[in-house]
């Protein structure tokens, strides 16, 4: 797994048999500089592309993006928890259902995309365009600047610096002993999410209402480039933005292709 919470490490994965994008819908698209990251990733026009789309009450624009510079296979939408608390509760979804049963849901929904994966399924058609979503993500950085204004820090924080490693954008320094924010902030909310005393707010409404983060994904796993994954024994699940590199069944010689031009899609 090639994390792209910041600049991918990894760009060129021409030798890859198929390629997925695995992003939470941010601000009504891609989270971050995500967007821009796509250009730079070189896939073999033969690979099989996929992408999920995670997100709490709309999917967004997200996967039209990637279908534009790709051209995907297969794609679809996953329903979970939301981050950002200062808009609503994490636990709103749509359709409104219990963390729990939100957990037990997106694991069904995970082994079912494998299947489809493996047997190498299409979509029958491309990932709606989102309108409405699309103008929402030009505005998203102006309104995420201003958010970032108000984060603030309780006397319960430690000082133990993890939300400033966790930062994908540099945007919190230590100053005396306690967490600073400036404004290049993408509102992942990683550092409060994980603040393993709460003391980061973000508005009176984040203050009232409960923190939540994958219980399956930790803060340093979080804080890697590249996840390296058995999947003969292994069964992990990864909700950041990252693009999920799948290995050729087969080692035998490959065309390589100096191009990242678009495949075309298939009828």
């Amino acid at each position: 797994i090639i994390m792209m919470r910041k600049a991918p490490v990894k760009t060129d994965v021409r030798d890859a048999e198929r390629v997925g994008f695995i992003v939470p819908c941010y601000g009504g698209g891609l989270p971050g500089d995500v967007e821009s990251f796509l250009g730079s990733i070189r896939i073999s026009p033969n690979a099989y592309t996929f992408a999920v789309g995670q997100y709490a009450g709309y999917l967004g624009c997200g996967l039209h993006k990637i279908d534009k510079q790709f051209k995907l296979d297969l794609w679809t939408g996953l329903s979970h928890q939301c981050s950002c608390i200062w808009l609503f509760p994490h636990q709103l979804m749509l359709p409104p259902v219990t963390p729990k049963m939100a957990q037990k849901r997106s694991e069904r929904t995970a082994k079912k995309l494998v299947k489809s994966i493996l047997a190498g399924e299409k979509s029958k058609k491309a990932p709606p365009k989102m309108g409405l979503n699309a103008l929402e993500s030009k505005v998203w950085p102006k309104l995420a600047v201003g958010k970032a204004k108000k984060f603030a820090v309780t006397d319960a924080c430690i000082g133990c610096r993890q939300c400033e490693k966790l930062c994908p954008k540099g945007n919190i320094r230590f100053v005396d002993g306690k967490p600073t924010f400036g404004t290049n902030c993408i509102q992942c909310l990683s550092c409060l999410q994980y603040c393993p005393k709460e003391a980061i707010t973000l508005t009176e409404k984040s203050v009232k209402r409960e923190h939540y983060h994958n219980p399956n994904v930790s803060a340093a796993e979080l804080m890697e480039s590249i996840i390296h994954i058995n999947f003969q024994t292994q069964r992990r699940k990864r909700p950041a933005a990252c693009l999920l590199v799948l290995p050729p069944r087969q080692r035998g010689k490959r065309p390589r292709h100096d191009s990242h031009r678009p495949r075309p899609r298939q009828a």
